[in-house]
């Protein structure tokens, strides 16, 4: 069973940079497709970007300014988020799957196990 612990959130004014970690206690984390996700208030969780083994994906509202990476010697998945936005702010969360379906809908909450428990950000001056 994975258990995933996301940290990293905050409060950060417009323009500046945050690391989100989301680390698994138990099983090894490397052999699940891993995404964040996020759900800012009165709105629908979206998928913000995804890592396998030799695949990232990202949203376009983050792209160029977000980057995944893992490190498996730590059991943990990072998302750097540079270049903060207001409308950046939500709960981040990431999630752990291992389906096929994953590959041509990462971020389809369903094709997802494994969840944490979300870790918030916040962008405002």
């Amino acid at each position: 069973q994975l258990q995933l612990v996301e940290s990293g959130g905050g409060l950060v004014q417009p323009g500046g940079s945050l690391r989100l970690s989301c680390t698994s206690s138990g099983l090894l984390l490397d052999p699940y497709g891993v995404s964040w996700f996020r759900q800012a208030p009165g709105k629908e969780r979206e998928g913000v970007s995804y890592i396998s083994r030799g695949r990232k994906y990202y949203a376009n509202s983050v792209k160029g300014r977000f980057a995944i990476s893992r490190d498996n010697a730590r059991n943990t998945v990072f998302l750097e988020m540079n270049s903060l936005r207001t409308e950046d702010a939500a709960v981040y969360y990431c999630a752990a799957g291992s389906g096929s379906r994953i590959a041509s809908s990462w971020d389809d909450t369903t094709a997802y196990d494994y969840w944490g428990q979300g870790t918030q950000v916040a962008v405002s001056s």
